[in-house]
């Protein structure tokens, strides 16, 4: 006979899984995590273990119905890497007047620029971080 627990676990892990969203989008961003972009894996290089000013960051995270690319809980910034299909997107405007109205800051970057310039990237993320202390 199963432990009484064991439907309470699995129930508090769906919660938290979804974090507020209608859909379950786990195991679309557990893929994500596992193929990465070139740009998403530099910044991922530049964010991750605390190398931002000591913030931590979470890759491909849901966030209501939405995928972000990094999150820092703490400060409440979101870092998204952008291809050529963001461009004048409106699904995009409309995910982040939601994410805003959540107490999120967004910064977007095209993946050119990280590639390009990834020690400017990294500025302005800093930056960004600084203003919130």
């Amino acid at each position: 006979m199963p432990s009484p627990l064991a439907g309470e676990e699995g129930a508090r892990r769906e919660a938290v899984g979804r974090r507020g969203g209608r859909r379950n989008l786990l195991s679309l961003a557990k893929r994500m995590r596992h193929q990465p972009t070139e740009a998403e894996a530099r910044l991922w290089f530049i964010l991750r273990a605390g190398r931002m000013a000591g913030a931590k960051f979470r890759r491909q995270e849901q966030i209501g119905d939405y995928i972000v690319d990094f999150v820092c809980f703490q400060a409440r910034l979101i870092v998204e890497a952008d291809g050529s299909q963001h461009l004048d997107s409106k699904a995009d405007k409309a995910r982040d007047a939601w994410l805003n109205s959540q107490g999120f800051r967004i910064l977007r970057f095209w993946n050119n620029e990280i590639l390009a310039d990834t020690d400017a990237v990294a500025q302005a993320i800093q930056a960004e971080l600084t203003i919130n202390d």
